[in-house]
C-alpha cells in the first residue's frame, strides 16, 4: 500500500496482515506514517495505491459499500472526541441509534455492558467535563466497542493522558486482547507492546524496517535503526546529543 499527499510520499510500500485475534503494535518515530497507516485501514485516508482487505472484503474495491465496511472497524484516536453536551450514556447510544438503527432500549443495554467492560459502569450519567482524561478515553473505547466492530484501531490512545492515567487505559486494551479482539495499536508504550502484542512493526520513513514477534523486535531487534529508536524511547536520558558547532 502507498499513500501520497501531493508530491510527499508518506507510505512507500506497506505490506502487512493480521489474523483474527492478532494484536499488532506499530511503533516508530514521529512522521514515520503510523497514523496515516491506521487512517488508511478504515479509509479515513484513501490509499494512493494498493488494496486493503478486512474479513475477506476488499474495502478499497470501488464497488464496496464503504459505510458498511467501516462499521466493522472501530477506531480510537489520541483525542477523545466525545460530545460535550451529551452524558456518557448519550455518547454511547447516539451512534448506535443513528448508524446501526438500534432502538433505545437495545442501545442502552449495549452501552451499559461496554461501560462495565471498561470499568465505568457508575459514570453513565456523567458529562465529559466531569471525567478525567483517562476516563474520557475509556468512554471513547466503550463507544467504539458498542458498535460491534470486528477490528479495533488505536492511534496512540494514551499520548494525551497524564502518566498516572495511562495504566487504566492500557488495562482495558490488555483485557480486549485477552478476549480475542483483533487490534492494531500505534503506541510509544514499549512495555505494553512487548507484553500484549503478537507482532510489533517498526515503521520509519513510510516503510516497514522490521517486524516480528514482540519479544524479539522490542527486546532484541535486528536492525540498527530499530535499536537506535528503542534506545531513544527507553533511555532518553542516556542518549547523547552532539555538541553545538563552534562559533565562526
Amino acid at each position: 500500500m502507498r499513500k501520497s499527499f501531493g508530491d510527499h510520499q508518506v507510505l512507500r510500500g506497506i505490506d502487512l496482515d493480521a489474523a483474527p485475534g492478532d494484536v499488532v503494535c506499530v511503533i516508530g518515530p514521529s512522521g514515520s506514517g503510523k497514523s496515516t497507516l491506521l487512517r488508511c485501514v478504515n479509509l479515513l485516508e484513501v490509499p494512493s495505491a494498493g488494496r486493503i482487505t478486512v474479513g475477506g472484503t476488499e474495502i478499497t474495491d470501488p464497488d464496496t459499500d464503504i459505510d458498511a465496511a467501516r462499521r466493522r472497524i472501530g477506531m480510537v484516536f489520541q483525542q477523545f472526541h466525545l460530545f460535550p453536551h451529551l452524558d456518557v450514556l448519550g455518547n454511547l447510544t447516539l451512534p448506535q441509534r443513528r448508524v446501526l438503527g438500534r432502538d433505545t432500549e437495545h442501545a442502552v443495554a449495549v452501552a451499559r455492558e461496554n461501560l462495565a467492560r471498561v470499568g465505568l459502569a457508575d459514570r453513565a450519567a456523567a458529562y465529559p467535563s466531569q471525567l478525567s482524561g483517562g476516563q474520557q478515553q475509556r468512554v471513547a473505547i466503550a463507544r467504539a466497542l458498542s458498535m460491534g466492530p470486528e477490528v479495533m484501531l488505536f492511534d496512540e490512545p494514551t499520548s494525551a493522558l497524564d502518566p498516572e492515567l495511562v495504566g487504566d487505559v492500557l488495562a482495558v486494551l490488555r483485557e480486549l486482547a485477552g478476549d480475542g479482539m483483533t487490534m492494531m495499536v500505534v503506541t510509544h508504550e514499549m512495555a505494553f507492546a512487548r507484553e500484549v502484542a503478537d507482532r510489533v512493526v517498526f515503521l520509519d520513513g513510510g516503510v516497514v524496517v522490521e517486524e516480528g514477534p514482540a519479544a524479539r523486535v522490542v527486546g532484541d531487534p535486528v536492525h540498527e535503526r530499530t535499536r537506535d529508536f528503542l534506545r531513544r524511547v527507553l533511555h532518553p536520558a542516556g542518549v547523547r546529543t552532539p555538541p553545538p558547532a563552534p562559533s565562526p
